[in-house]
Order: C-alpha cells, then structure tokens, then sequence
C-alpha cells in the first residue's frame, strides 16, 4: 500500500511543475500589462511658417446690386377705374409724360357742377354790389334810412363769401378732374406694374414704380463683424459682373443705424461716380472696401500688416473663425481665433490673432484636436497655397 501511495506521488510532482511555471507565466504577463503603454509618435501635419506681409491691402469684398438712388410708387390722387395705361414695364419715361388716365366721367361731372354754382354765386355778388353802390348814393342824399344801408351791406359780404367758396369749389373740382390723369413727376424707368386697365384703384394706390434717372447707387448688406469697417463717404471700388474689365468709383452715402431683425446685416447705399448709360439697374456687383487699420489691427499688430492664408487653413471656434497652430514649446496643437479682414476665392487675409513665424496648419483642420501632439511637414506643392 505505501508503495503505490509512493508511486502516485512521485507520478505528479511533474504536473504540479507545469501548473507552478504557467502561473509564474500569467504573474509575469499581468505585470507587463500594468506598465503604462508607450506615447504615440506625432501625428504629420501640413503646416508652414506664416509672416506678415505688408504690402496686403485691408479690402473687404462685399456683394451687391445696382439701384436707383430715388425711387417712388406712381399714384393716383383720386380714386376711380383706369381706363388707359400708356406705358408698360421697362419704358423710359420723361418728366411731365401721361402714363395712365382714369374714367373722368365723374369728375367731369363734378367740375361742370362748381361751374354752375360758382356762376350763380358770380351772378349774386354781383347784384349785391351794385344795390350796395345805389343804397350809399341814396343814404348821402338821406333818401333810404341807415338800416337800409346796413343790410345792403351785411347782404353784399355775403355773397362775395358764397362767391370766393364756389371759386374755391370749383378749383377743387377742376383739379379732381385733372388728377384722373397720372402724370411722371421724374424722368426714370417704370420698374414695377402694380394694377392694370379695369381695375378699380383708390387715392394713392400704387399703379406703377419709377426709378428715377440720374444717380446710381449700389446696395449691398454689411454683416455685424465688418461693420466698424465702414463709415460715411468712404470711397470702394466696384466691379459689376455684366461688365468685366472695368472698375468703378463709388462712395458710402448711407448706413443702416439698425440690423435687419431677419438676416441681423447693416444696409449700406454707395454712389456711384460717373457710372455711364452702360450701367443698368439689377445688375450685380462687388464692392471692394478698404478696412481702416483702426478697425482690424491695432497696436504693434497694425504695423506688421496681415497674414494671408489659404482658405483651407480656416476653421471655427463656435461662431468664431480660427486656425490650427502648432505650439513652438510643445509642439502641439491649440486652437487660435483669428480675425479675418478679407475672404477671397481661394485665400483669406487675417489681421488679428496670429504673429510672425507661427506654423499654422493648412489641410486636415476637421480631422485633428486640441493638444495633440504632431509634426509639422511642409506642403508637397506650396505653390498652390500663394495667394
């Protein structure tokens, strides 16, 4: 018995050497697994060196449309049917120039009746007057007593008032007759047709709109952030797409005191100089303004000009623009609000938030964070970032 007891044990010290080294094993695993894993290599990103240029023009581009300068609804001062309209939309029209007419029946009718009636009134002033001349001729010869006098007199102020009102009864009524006919108080272009022959309008409704000849102005919306950036009589430059290859003057002659509540943008009115009868109104334009250095850059940062960026650098801190900048210190990634003072096609011009030397990122802004760390590798073609 005590030898196969022997045999039994001798037979499994091997297994409980295999069991005590796959424990020392699984011991040793665990202890490699509780030290901490090794830092990730930085991230390459596209970034470059940027430097100030001074030679950058502070432009904001705008865009905007040609309008009248003065424009009024043409209506008119009675009521009635419209029985002709003389011009249609688009026409040119002179000052003085008829361009509809009401039915004057009414109205004739109307003026022939303070005729009547300013004849009659006509008819007794003057019987008035002479019975006023025999009763004083009669009261120096004590032939008529004074109160005959008296009431000769009270009746001759009488009908000289009943004769200036159906004067003025009958002048009211010949101009009532004459407002059936409307009338171009400008010399413009008809811009809008708002009722047609037949229709039944009344006093001051709209039949027409005249934009008035002469000045041009160019209207455009101004957002809140450039709003600092305009004043009145500044001078832009404007562009208008249906005449390439020229550049007008033009000057700030209004601006909105209030935002529009939908869009919350400025309106500002620009005249334009000398525009030329090939400027036509609706047409659309650009207007180049120049940003006062007061405005966008101050201090140190005014003299050491703008950053100009390609158009794939540019992200947004919330509502803010912003550009990825590689920390010198660290080289990681912070998240830097800029001011931005001109959007073009393919560029933006920056004037606040960023200084001379700086490595900003240019491709890949919606792929990387805050605080990652990363290397900074020049662009395969750094031509395609000139501005």
């Amino acid at each position: 018995m005590r030898r196969q007891v022997h045999r039994l044990a001798r037979h499994r010290e091997p297994q409980h050497a295999a069991l005590a080294l796959a424990l020392a094993g699984v011991l040793a695993l665990s202890g490699c697994s509780k030290k901490e894993a090794a830092a990730p290599e930085p991230r390459p990103v596209v970034a470059v060196a940027v430097h100030a240029d001074g030679n950058t023009a502070p432009v904001m581009s705008l865009p905007g449309e040609v309008q009248a300068r003065y424009s009024t609804p043409l209506s008119f001062r009675v009521g009635g049917k419209i029985v002709e309209r003389r011009v249609r939309l688009g026409d040119i029209v002179k000052n003085g120039q008829i361009v509809a007419r009401l039915d004057p029946a009414d109205a004739q009718k109307n003026a022939a009746g303070a005729q009547a009636q300013l004849a009659a009134a006509a008819h007794s002033y003057e019987y008035a007057r002479q019975q006023l001349e025999r009763d004083r001729a009669q009261a120096k010869e004590n032939l008529i007593a004074p109160a005959q006098l008296e009431q000769t007199t009270n009746a001759y102020a009488s009908a000289a008032a009943q004769w200036d009102q159906a004067a003025q009864q009958a002048a009211l009524a010949k101009d009532q007759l004459q407002y059936t006919t409307l009338v171009a108080d400008h010399a413009g272009v008809i811009t809008a047709e708002q009722a047609d022959t037949g229709q039944n309008v009344s006093a001051g409704q709209a039949v027409y709109n005249l934009a008035w000849s002469g000045e041009l102005d160019v209207v455009c919306d101004v957002p809140e952030s450039a709003l600092a950036a305009l004043a009145l009589g500044q001078t832009a430059k404007v562009t208008l797409g249906a005449l390439p290859g020229r550049t007008f003057t033009a000057r700030v002659r209004e601006l909105s005191p209030a935002a529009d509540p939908q869009s919350r943008t400025y309106r500002a009115k620009l005249t334009l100089d000398n525009p030329g009868p090939d400027v036509r109104l609706g047409m659309t334009a650009d207007i180049a303004l120049s940003v006062r250095s007061s405005s966008t850059a101050s201090g140190a940062e005014a003299q050491h000009g703008f950053f100009v960026l390609p158009a794939t650098a540019l992200f947004h801190d919330g509502k803010e623009p912003a550009v990825w900048v590689v920390r010198a210190a660290d080289s990681k990634l912070e998240l830097r609000r800029v001011t931005v003072a001109r959007y073009d096609e393919r560029t933006i011009v920056v004037s606040q938030g960023l200084k001379d030397g700086e490595h900003v990122v240019l491709q890949g802004v919606h792929t990387v964070s805050a605080g990652e760390p990363v290397r900074a590798i020049a662009p395969l073609h750094p031509e395609d970032f000139a501005s």
